[in-house]
């Protein structure tokens, strides 16, 4: 269990309930913005619970150097109209949800306005996050690329979309709870954090930190 110990993890957009754990769990958490940016990853996507099942949302980046850019240099592409699109998605899945109402404010505008660079655009929805949960912001994020260290719970690459590159997490065990569309596809697990809290609202908190504690689903 890694629980009061530091832990490495990549930046990530509205990241997942599996993430969110880890900003619960970790005593110090360090998240990676100077690695090589790597595709296809939660870096630039995430997924919400739409009418027909889950939906991702992803966002089309540019990257200066080639495949040698940094994360923290990787910068929106507004070539395409994703922002309005990501908006309207979040807004039908979640509009009749129990609590979107509440955090509607808080997140809206994000959607409204332009950012130019990806880590900018992900630290300022996650720093919303921490404060409509009321969490008391506990991460950094690196100064240089930060080589694995055994003292340090490396998530970095094992927290991701593919299957095959995620490694077993022992401490993250999804837990049930209410969702919009569960009747007509089911419990969809590890979404979005926004789907807990748009769902559970004063208990998201309480419920993430579940997921480390026992298996409940």
């Amino acid at each position: 269990m890694y629980n009061g110990k530091n832990i490495f993890l990549s930046l990530a957009y509205l990241p997942n309930i599996q993430y969110f754990s880890k900003l619960l769990s970790g005593e110090k958490v360090i998240i990676e913005v100077h690695d090589t940016y790597q595709k296809q990853t939660w870096r630039n996507r995430t997924t919400i619970y739409g009418a027909n099942g889950p939906l991702d949302l992803i966002i089309p980046v540019k990257q200066p150097n080639g495949n040698r850019t940094k994360t923290c240099d990787v910068q929106l592409d507004f070539d395409m109209p994703w922002i309005q699109t990501h908006w309207k998605a979040i807004l039908s899945a979640y509009r009749h949800s129990p609590y979107f109402g509440i955090f509607e404010e808080e997140i809206k505008p994000f959607y409204f306005t332009r950012k130019k660079y990806l880590i900018d655009w992900n630290i300022s929805l996650l720093d919303a996050l921490y404060e409509m949960t009321g969490i008391e912001k506990n991460y950094t994020t690196t100064d240089n690329y930060k080589a694995s260290d055994p003292s340090i719970y490396d998530f970095r690459n094992s927290i991701h979309p593919k299957r095959r590159m995620q490694r077993p997490d022992p401490d993250f065990f999804p837990v049930r709870y209410q969702q919009v569309f569960s009747e007509k596809h089911g419990f969809q697990s590890n979404l979005s954090f926004i789907d807990l809290l748009f769902n559970e609202g004063p208990r998201a908190v309480s419920l993430c930190r579940q997921t480390i504690k026992k298996g409940n689903l």
